[in-house]
């Protein structure tokens, strides 16, 4: 009787919808020996962006735990923190849907990578045709340069979209991301490569990007109260493809070659 039992759970689980599948990434836990941190050098101060979650009260926890579907966007968690529902248990017959419009809920990654050469933003050069014991080329930002991310595809409530997977992403790659760079005219890296004699060196500056896809999940969000109790409900909910190409801020990869 025990091996039926046994038996009749293990086919449970093989015909159970458990997401075995887990979100590819190919992010390296360190950063190539090629990529700089310029964010002591860089002439131009880029903001810091916070990685860290807004944390939702003891309210907004029950009444997270109430919806149908997984609510992850900060705006609305802020709301229902700002918000006050204390429903009445003696209010007896009382009832009330409230509709409050129709958000980007959560965000599912699905592949991560990156492109190391996403931008190239600079190109300096030393001619040691006429050298002997050839010369040294370093790393000079010759104007500022700005690099611009986005997503890959128009889709609702862009803004709130964006910060979910620009949130989401940072958390997975611990990598400082933005929508946009800029690395200051007069940058300079104390990284010096040698050009032989008779050649042309070059050495490129690139602001590398990470690339992000998945799916975000949006739906028009109800708060139901009734009697002494107040929950969540998401109805017409959708998933929509997306993309997204995010520089990595204060970083430089450095490529050099000579001809």
């Amino acid at each position: 009787m025990r091996k039926i039992f046994i038996m009749i759970a293990f086919a449970a689980l093989l015909f159970m919808d458990v997401p075995f599948a887990h979100a590819k990434s190919t992010v390296p836990h360190h950063l190539p020996e090629s990529v700089v941190d310029i964010s002591k050098e860089n002439t131009y101060p880029n903001p810091t962006h916070d990685s860290s979650e807004l944390v939702p009260s003891a309210q907004t926890k029950t009444l997270l735990k109430s919806a149908n579907v997984p609510i992850e966007n900060p705006m609305l968690i802020k709301l229902f923190n700002e918000s006050a529902v204390h429903p009445s248990r003696w209010s007896i017959g009382y009832s009330a849907r409230i509709y409050l419009g129709e958000w980007p809920l959560n965000y599912q990654s699905s592949e991560t990578s990156v492109n190391w050469e996403f931008k190239r933003i600079n190109d300096n050069v030393i001619d040691a045709r006429g050298s002997k014991t050839g010369q040294q080329i370093g790393y000079l930002q010759k104007v500022q340069a700005k690099v611009n991310g986005g997503l890959t595809s128009e889709v609702p409530k862009k803004e709130e979209a964006s910060q979910l997977i620009l949130a989401k992403t940072m958390k997975k790659t611990h990598l400082p991301i933005a929508f946009s760079t800029i690395v200051g005219a007069g940058t300079k890296v104390d990284r010096p490569f040698r050009v032989s004699s008779k050649k042309i060196g070059h050495l490129y500056g690139y602001v590398p990007a990470v690339n992000e896809r998945g799916k975000i999940t949006y739906g028009e969000v109800f708060l139901f109260m009734k009697g002494g109790s107040a929950h969540i409900e998401v109805t017409n909910v959708m998933q929509q493809g997306i993309g997204a190409w995010m520089p990595i801020t204060d970083h430089l990869m450095l490529r050099y070659s000579d001809q």
